[in-house]
């Protein structure tokens, strides 16, 4: 798969049109999928390779930056699924003031028509493009139709009574629920970041944690204790971790959050290497302990039931 910076489409797709699937793709959850799976049948059909459009930074970040939501996965991770889910290329283009004031029609002329030349485009049931959002499903039908072009609308993608969502996604991230959260994504939700220095403390209890810096644009779940998969840059086995997402109450009043995961039978300097944490099951809430031994006894215990639930646990499927 190819990851284009801009609209300069590779040699290789330049006699070919592009099915293209449109969408912010924050979190490339269910609904999502079902988009670029169609992008990749209708490709596969004959109509051309299949691709996807992303703003980045995320629109939100530009119009309303008080209001931009976090992200759910990085772009690396994201390019990653998007390769697991059958796309030839990702157009990543950025996002500026000046382009948010672009009408509907000018955003299909100048972007799908003149730059991707495209031969179907494909969005989900509530997009929205243009100017203040004034385009929608049936505006981009309708331009299709002048354009020459097909636009196929991907029906809500229901988990129970709930429509799939990237807010929703969120939601349950905020209380904890990782579980809920991989049923809406179909993935393991994910923590990725590079190992930092943190106080040390957990070598001197005999628990060697690697502390994981994760940039403040990402959603990070709830407070707690996680069972979790880990992969660590250079090295290629999968590990079994028991994940600490919180502020330290033990010892400090006040510390900033942080993620910290004690990885099993595992022994190394991983400092500065890329590391994703697959968030499995979250065990407990984050307490605060009256000393270092009743808060050893508990993380044993915690290290216990974090082998227990992983033994029986699925490895990662993207990683």
């Amino acid at each position: 798969m190819q990851i284009i910076q801009g609209l300069d489409i590779p040699a290789e797709f330049r006699e070919r049109r592009a099915v293209l699937a449109l969408g912010n793709f924050d979190g490339i959850h269910r609904g999502h999928q079902a988009l670029i799976k169609a992008a990749s049948a209708a490709a596969a059909a004959g109509k051309g390779y299949a691709a996807a459009l992303v703003f980045d930074p995320h629109p939100m970040r530009i119009l309303f930056p008080e209001r931009a939501p976090r992200l759910i996965i990085a772009q690396d991770y994201q390019s990653r699924l998007f390769r697991a889910y059958g796309l030839d290329a990702v157009y990543y283009y950025p996002f500026s003031p000046e382009l948010a004031r672009c009408s509907p029609e000018s955003f299909v002329r100048q972007m799908l028509v003149e730059s991707l030349n495209v031969s179907e485009v494909i969005v989900g049931f509530n997009y929205t493009f243009g100017h203040k959002g004034s385009g929608n499903p049936d505006t981009l039908k309708e331009l299709g139709g002048y354009y020459g072009f097909a636009v196929q609308v991907i029906d809500p993608v229901l988990c129970g009574s709930e429509v799939i969502s990237s807010s929703l996604i969120r939601q349950r991230l905020n209380a904890g629920d990782v579980r809920k959260a991989r049923e809406l994504l179909g993935y393991y939700p994910v923590l990725q970041g590079v190992v930092i220095e943190g106080e040390k403390r957990g070598r001197t209890i005999g628990v060697p944690t690697a502390n994981l810096g994760v940039d403040s644009t990402y959603n990070i779940p709830a407070k707690g204790v996680y069972a979790a998969f880990a992969t660590v840059e250079g090295e290629a086995e999968t590990f079994r971790a028991v994940v600490n997402i919180g502020s330290k109450p033990t010892f400090h009043e006040r510390y900033p959050l942080s993620a910290e995961a004690h990885i099993f039978d595992f022994a190394g300097d991983i400092y500065d290497r890329a590391m994703t944490l697959y968030l499995v099951e979250r065990l407990r809430d984050e307490q605060r302990f009256d000393g270092i031994e009743a808060l050893v006894r508990q993380i044993r215990a915690d290290g216990e039931n974090a082998r227990a639930c992983l033994a029986a646990a699925p490895l990662p499927e993207y990683r």
